[in-house]
């Protein structure tokens, strides 16, 4: 079978684990799948942490990695979050964000839920749509072609816009998918599994240790060691690897009354927050579909507005209490009003939402993120040449060429 790479990262991002010996970039493999369990463990709201994700205190991401060693520094293994600090200001109130506190399992398990796709629900690519219908519907928009000129009427705003990004969420899904057929990279799911199944690769010294296992993190990941309430009957797990994390469907009886919530389990048993009839996609992690998706449309977003940030500053979605929302489990339990200030605060939240429900690694997510925006300006220039016209001919469309009818006086 043969694979298309019109956008093709290399390999500068994408770890190998020998299998045998370690080492190479075995040790960033580990460390990037090990994150995926630890934030596993994040996705309950028992643990009583408060987490502000207003636009004042998420979001903002000045700049992305640029290697493998680099998303150590962005992906904050004990935080589970990415180093956005938020914006001191609503640029379009001058007014600071109000904060918006929320247990963090809640906001977690929430996120995850909005961005997901499967059966009977929105694509990857279709939440971009319905995104582009929320703005289009906001009284803070005009409705301006790149936020030039005069408006337009609704029928024309409709189908440009959404010929734009419909062109660009196609554009982003072939380049990512000739990606992940030419790669063909695991899952967590199969990584994490893998590796706890050969031990632990911290310690020689302690049990269980092989080069290819999987990393021990205090109160994340350890071995099963005597008198642990998961070392079964005639100690059989004994030495095995156990993972703080969610507890998985099969915690679930009564998805109307019930939450899995995290604990210690068999890291053999490790399952990503996802319906267990729907476990994780079938083909590679690298890249992220859903990171490049929502990069291509961030950018559409920003091009056929004119403006980076949603009308009035802020863009905003809110999931009630024991609302169903969740499906698999019980909650959230309380209100949830996801908030971005930027469409790419949004595309940045898609990403991060694709390791908290453990079914990308992060390096999955980053080359997904730069595959998209690159995918999301390709595409924009292209859709300019349909929306706007070069009459003077001298290569310089009109939305830029203020002289467009004298090809003697230039650009602008």
């Amino acid at each position: 079978m043969d694979f298309r790479l019109y956008h093709d990262p290399g390999d500068t991002f994408l770890p190998k684990l020998d299998t045998a010996k370690g080492g190479g970039k075995s040790a960033d493999y580990q460390w990037n799948y090990a994150l995926v369990a630890a934030w596993s463990g994040l996705l309950s709201p028992a643990d009583r942490i408060q987490w502000d994700v207003s636009p004042g205190a998420m979001g903002n991401v000045e700049s992305y990695p640029a290697n493998l060693a680099e998303l150590r520094g962005f992906y904050g293994l004990d935080t589970g979050r990415d180093p956005g600090k938020g914006y001191a200001l609503n640029p379009r109130t001058g007014q600071p964000y109000a904060p918006n506190m929320v247990p963090r399992g809640d906001f977690t398990r929430t996120a995850a839920r909005y961005w997901a796709e499967g059966p009977n629900h929105e694509t990857a690519t279709g939440h971009w749509l319905t995104l582009l219908h929320y703005v289009s519907d906001q009284p803070g928009l005009t409705k301006k072609i790149n936020g030039k000129g005069e408006p337009v009427n609704d029928l024309e705003w409709d189908v440009k816009s959404c010929f734009l990004l419909g062109g660009a969420l196609h554009d982003a899904a072939i380049a990512a998918w000739g990606v992940k057929g030419w790669y063909d990279s695991a899952r967590p799911i199969t990584a994490l599994r893998y590796m706890a199944s050969r031990g632990q690769c911290t310690n020689p010294q302690e049990p269980s240790y092989h080069p290819a296992g999987i990393p021990l993190l205090p109160g994340r990941i350890e071995l099963i060691k005597k008198g642990d309430p998961l070392a079964g009957p005639k100690n059989k797990n004994l030495g095995k690897i156990k993972l703080f994390a969610w507890k998985g469907p099969y915690a679930v009886a009564d998805s109307t009354v019930d939450v899995a919530g995290a604990g210690w389990i068999l890291a053999e048993n490790w399952h990503p927050y996802q319906d267990k009839a729907f476990v994780t996609p079938p083909y590679g992690g690298f890249v992220s579909a859903h990171s490049a998706l929502a990069h291509a449309g961030a950018e559409a977003l920003g091009w056929i507005t004119g403006d980076p940030f949603f009308p009035g500053g802020l863009g905003e979605y809110t999931i009630k209490a024991d609302s169903r929302f969740l499906e698999h489990e019980k909650g959230p339990s309380v209100d949830v009003t996801l908030q971005w200030a930027t469409y790419r605060d949004a595309a940045d939240q898609a990403g991060l939402s694709r390791i908290w429900c453990g079914t990308e690694a992060p390096f999955d997510d980053i080359s997904g993120r730069i595959i998209g925006a690159e995918v999301g300006k390709s595409a924009y220039q292209f859709a300019r040449t349909y929306f706007f016209k070069d009459r003077d001919k001298d290569g310089v469309l009109s939305d830029e060429d203020k002289n467009d009818w004298d090809a003697g006086v230039g650009g602008n």
